[in-house]
């Protein structure tokens, strides 16, 4: 796992961006950058060079679904592993983020060894 990959978190809560990146820098990630909506995220994705994205799901006005699909749309950016972070854990949900290619789930509350085990699956097949 490489702990100097550039990873975007997209969450329109600035209070989750401040969690993630806390649980992200207690894991040696120290690259990383964030966006509070889906239409910034892509802006940023399409204009650097990331490893790895952790999105929330419930954003306005572009959703975290509606990033993952339009990262998998891009030839750029298809391979890109994606985390998709829910406090929803209905099975439509995991359904739909899987059918639109997330590299993995992470349902709330969790912890940085969650996260951890996470990125270590989704890096592994990157």
């Amino acid at each position: 796992m490489d702990k100097n990959t550039n990873v975007l978190i997209v969450d329109d809560y600035k209070t989750m961006l401040r969690i993630i990146r806390n649980l992200l820098k207690q894991l040696d990630f120290n690259n990383v950058d964030e966006a509070t909506d889906g239409q910034e995220a892509l802006a940023k994705l399409r204009a650097g060079n990331y490893g790895l994205v952790i999105s929330d799901w419930n954003m306005e006005p572009m959703t975290g679904l509606d990033l993952l699909k339009e990262v998998r749309a891009d030839a750029r950016l298809k391979s890109t592993p994606f985390i998709m972070i829910t406090a929803e854990s209905k099975t439509e949900n995991v359904v739909a983020a899987r059918a639109a290619g997330v590299s993995n789930y992470i349902v709330k509350p969790f912890n940085a060894e969650t996260l951890r085990e996470k990125i270590e699956k989704v890096m592994a097949h990157a």
